[in-house]
């Protein structure tokens, strides 16, 4: 399932930057690691799942919904200040590429035995927080009730705050009986096949770059793409061509 997307943007690049130790981990685990999204630091995330409900007796329903779902933030944003400084603010952050339908499809083939289980991709919508509240109420029916696609659209919902981030959410709900017991959801990757470029910080030398590069290559055996982003490299110096004042 994916949501907020159509068939042509699940061909779109998607990026996520993470530390240089989790680079290593992903490439000799081999997995790919889900959070429930109560991890997540946004006060507002999950917020209608968070929501209380009361029926016209005024008696409380309890769901456990929210227990049952696990997360990935990806962005599509190709080229952020933002995202370096806030996810690599001591410079040593390693962004990894991918395309949301490989995103999409390693999750399905890696659970595709698994019964009880719901896979989806959609991209986060930025509302200003009286719409959020709007929105959080709409995904329950009268009675209560949530389908599967208010299910997972609850959990692409942002504040206006946030939208620099740009997101697209890898989820995953288990139904499964004793599901949700763990904060982790892993799964197992190919991931030299998923990651097609690495890309370093803008704001590491050119020098350290390659000790970097050669390093992962060396830990990892990647033979795609490594490169130091040129977020911040100067312009060629230009010559303009002026008349003499006579």
């Amino acid at each position: 399932m994916h949501l907020n997307l159509d068939e042509a943007e699940l061909k779109q690049h998607a990026y996520r930057t993470i530390s240089y130790a989790r680079l290593i981990e992903l490439f000799s685990t081999k997995q790919n690691t889900l959070v429930k999204p109560s991890l997540w630091e946004d006060t507002f995330e999950n917020f209608a799942l968070k929501s209380k409900l009361r029926d016209e007796t005024g008696r409380q329903i309890e769901y456990d919904i929210h227990n049952r779902m696990y997360g990935q933030c990806w962005t599509l944003e190709k080229s952020s200040d933002a995202m370096w400084r806030i996810y690599s603010s001591n410079k040593d952050g390693i962004r990894i590429r991918t395309t949301i339908v490989q995103l999409l499809d390693s999750l399905c083939s890696a659970t595709i035995d698994r019964k009880n289980c719901e896979h989806c991709i959609g991209k986060v919508e930025y509302l200003r927080e009286a719409d959020l509240v709007k929105r959080a109420k709409d995904t329950f029916t009268p009675h209560g009730e949530i389908t599967l696609g208010k299910l997972f659209s609850s959990l692409l919902l942002k504040r206006r705050a946030f939208r620099h981030e740009n997101e697209v959410r890898l989820m995953f709900c288990d139904w499964a009986e004793g599901a949700g017991e763990n904060k982790l959801l892993k799964y197992n990757i190919e991931p030299h096949k998923l990651i097609t470029q690495i890309m370093i910080d803008p704001r590491v030398s050119y020098e350290a770059f390659k000790l970097i590069e050669q390093d992962i290559r060396q830990r990892t055996a990647y033979q795609g793409e490594i490169k130091r982003s040129l977020l911040y490299r100067l312009p060629e110096s230009l010559t303009f061509d002026v008349q003499a004042k006579i």
